[in-house]
């Protein structure tokens, strides 16, 4: 399947779910990022803040836990300036606004610089069995991606299995290193 194809069809079946299955499957999702990964391991993690209108896994359940058992641990949250994504440590919710396209962003804050971050928890709508994703279009994240160190995991959050292919994935297209959904983990 093309990346054209993915899109709508992911977004309609991420749309169909009721709230109680998104919030189901995120609190899954949740246990399943504290199960499988790691966490005490890291010192700087990046997360995107779920887009309520795109029924996007809730990572609040994430940063809330990762502040409760994993004070030490610097949370770095995405937001986009002049086409470019800038990741800005998490200080609350005070610093956190809606921007124009209705996404939520820190409005001020502490830029995060990418050679610290050591895991990036990338959106997604879909991704395949060898570790491409599809996200919304704008190349955000791949940009991104190539800044931070190469050694930064690369992990995914999805509510669905894996495609068996994406066909038209590029050479420029990050791969992920590993993708959790509500059943399993998923590694490239």
């Amino acid at each position: 399947m093309t990346k054209q194809n993915i899109r709508p069809l992911f977004l309609a079946k991420r749309k169909a779910l009721s709230v109680a299955d998104q919030t189901l499957l995120s609190r899954k999702l949740t246990e399943n990022f504290f199960s499988f990964l790691n966490v005490s391991s890291i010192q700087t993690v990046h997360l995107f803040l779920p887009m309520q209108t795109k029924n996007e896994p809730d990572t609040w359940l994430i940063i809330s836990r990762l502040q409760k058992e994993f004070p030490q641990i610097k949370i770095s949250i995405p937001k986009v300036e002049k086409e470019k994504l800038v990741s800005f440590y998490f200080e609350g919710t005070h610093q956190v606004a809606l921007n124009k396209w209705g996404i939520p962003e820190p409005a001020l804050g502490v830029i995060t610089p990418s050679e610290k971050i050591d895991w990036v928890i990338v959106p997604l709508l879909a991704f395949d069995k060898r570790g491409h994703r599809v996200g919304y279009g704008k190349g955000f994240y791949d940009r991104f991606l190539k800044e931070c160190r190469p050694d930064c995991q690369k992990i995914g959050l999805s509510f669905f299995d894996p495609v068996n292919e994406i066909s038209d994935a590029a050479e420029h297209d990050e791969k992920l290193t590993c993708c959790i959904t509500p059943q399993k983990l998923y590694t490239f």
